[in-house]
């Protein structure tokens, strides 16, 4: 199982000089916690960091600061463990345990940002496999039955 077979395409990413105010309100709009900071390479962008929206209450919160004044690349967590496309589960699943967190940016061969994968779709991935497993179990034992009579 590849991680470029099941990591989500549509990713919100936000550049390292935003401010945690405009990072606050992309989280707010998309309903997510979780950006990935990039920064544009042409017509793609690499990812550099990641911020959750915990790291901006932090930062605000540690530093008693107007959230304007705070950039993202001040805040983000930077050199981000990031997953390649062809990058295994066991892989991933490794990566994910050892650094305590759910999700992941996905990069392509030439170190673009290409997807996300979290947790959620992991599970939900294997979780499909294991339906795929028990189905075969069943199968088994009703062509079993079948060749008894």
């Amino acid at each position: 199982m590849k991680v470029g077979e099941y990591c989500k395409r549509q990713v919100i990413w936000i550049e390292p000089g935003a401010d945690l105010q405009e990072a606050a309100r992309v989280m707010r709009d998309r309903h997510v916690g979780f950006l990935v900071v990039a920064e544009p390479r042409g017509s793609q962008c690499v990812p550099v960091g990641v911020i959750t929206d915990r790291d901006i209450v932090v930062a605000i919160d540690a530093a008693g600061v107007d959230p304007r004044s705070v950039t993202v690349g001040d805040a983000m967590t930077d050199d981000p463990v990031v997953a390649s496309e062809s990058d295994d589960f066991d892989e991933l699943i490794r990566g994910m345990r050892m650094a305590g967190i759910r999700r992941v940016p996905v990069v392509d061969a030439q170190g673009n940002l290409s997807g996300v994968i979290a947790a959620d779709d992991v599970i939900e991935a294997l979780t499909g496999w294991l339906a795929e497993l028990c189905g075969a179990f069943r199968n088994e034992q009703r062509h079993e039955r079948r060749l008894r009579g």
